[in-house]
């Protein structure tokens, strides 16, 4: 029986891992970390190469150890793959891997006792769980009407390694994130042409995305997920910075939006207004959502969609702890909920009779 188990070894696993560690636990014992990739580097080491380390969001320093000044021509995914794997063995960490959880539930019926954590070759009890798988394993693909009947090719973020390979061909991206974004100016250098469909006109802003923006947008997240709503997208909540690249795409007619989807066609897509535009390829640059159908026995979700959390906390059970979902789905917030998580375990801990049996 162990007192802890996280699920997932990304930056908001780590952080919970390294202060469970501070306050007192002890490895293997104690808690353990399971997490489904074969290596270090969480959802960063799917990232497609083109994805530098100077051209990817921040990375923010994991507890104890700063990532220091990696060169930024270097692919983010290697960065953030050894980062990680150099902190797992300076703290000693207890990482098992690869171990695909498919289910969590109760041993006992109710919401009183010990959790069971199954995966596909082996179990674990436990009577507190972190969570923090993430969204990388949930691709939304949004339905559109003739999605089945286009001859080209379709993709997803998920499975986007590179510019290149669209060289001469033109390429539909539907979405209005920064991977759309970036997705536009890799494959207008790469020597594709491009069409952007986004359902809203893009929100670039150029409001500074420094710490009372990143409090403003916290708040607004966390009332979502208090009401037991379904987390927004990031930029549905942050905008897009107004960064000199984006202004050059911008004046260059790359990142202006044509316009919503409306359907799917064999040779190409059906934009607003009935506008035809013939296309090789689809790329689906349309976000995650979180996954958590690992967690569906307990019935944690409200009739909103969402689970309701203050903080850290799942109001539905209080055995589990939620981090890098919501508020805390940045590198930044994924962190300090690491940290939060660990101190509400300790104390849920101490203040039951799981004391006494330690």
């Amino acid at each position: 029986m162990l007192d802890v188990v996280v699920l997932g070894a990304g930056q908001a696993g780590l952080s919970a891992a390294h202060h469970l560690l501070r306050r007192g636990l002890e490895p293997e014992r104690d808690f353990v970390v399971l997490d489904a990739n074969p290596g270090p580097g969480g959802a960063w080491r799917h990232r497609w190469p083109s994805l530098t380390f100077g051209g990817a969001h921040a990375i923010h320093d994991l507890p104890g150890m700063p990532l220091g000044e990696p060169d930024p021509a270097e692919p983010a995914s290697a960065v953030v793959a050894r980062y990680y794997g150099d902190y797992e063995r300076r703290f000693g960490l207890p990482v098992h891997r690869p171990v695909a959880v498919r289910r969590v539930g109760s041993t006992t019926g109710d919401d009183a006792g010990p959790l069971r954590v199954t995966a596909e070759d082996g179990a674990w009890e436990t009577r507190l769980l972190i969570n923090g798988t993430g969204t990388w394993d949930r691709p939304y693909w949004p339905h559109y009407p003739g999605r089945e009947l286009f001859r080209g090719r379709q993709l997803h973020t998920h499975d986007f390694r590179g510019a290149e390979e669209f060289r001469g061909q033109h390429v539909v991206v539907v979405g209005a994130g920064t991977s759309a974004v970036q997705f536009l100016l890799q494959l207008e250098r790469a020597g594709a042409t491009t069409t952007w469909s986004t359902r809203r006109p893009p929100q670039f802003t150029g409001r500074a995305f420094d710490a009372a923006w990143g409090r403003d947008v916290e708040h607004r997240v966390a009332e979502r997920t208090r009401a037991g709503l379904p987390p927004l997208s990031v930029v549905a909540t942050t905008g897009l910075p107004l960064t000199p690249e984006y202004r050059a795409g911008i004046e260059a007619g790359v990142l202006v939006s044509a316009g919503p989807l409306q359907a799917l066609v064999p040779d190409g897509v059906v934009l607003a207004g009935g506008r035809h535009v013939r296309a090789d390829a689809v790329l689906w640059a349309t976000g995650f959502r979180a996954s958590l159908d690992h967690l569906a026995p307990l019935r944690l979700r409200e009739p909103g969609g969402g689970i309701r959390t203050d903080g850290v906390r799942v109001l539905r059970d209080r055995r589990v702890l939620l981090v890098g979902y919501g508020a805390s789905a940045s590198t930044l917030g994924a962190t300090r909920a690491g940290r939060a998580a660990a101190r509400e375990a300790v104390r849920l801990l101490a203040g039951s009779s799981v004391a006494a049996a330690r």
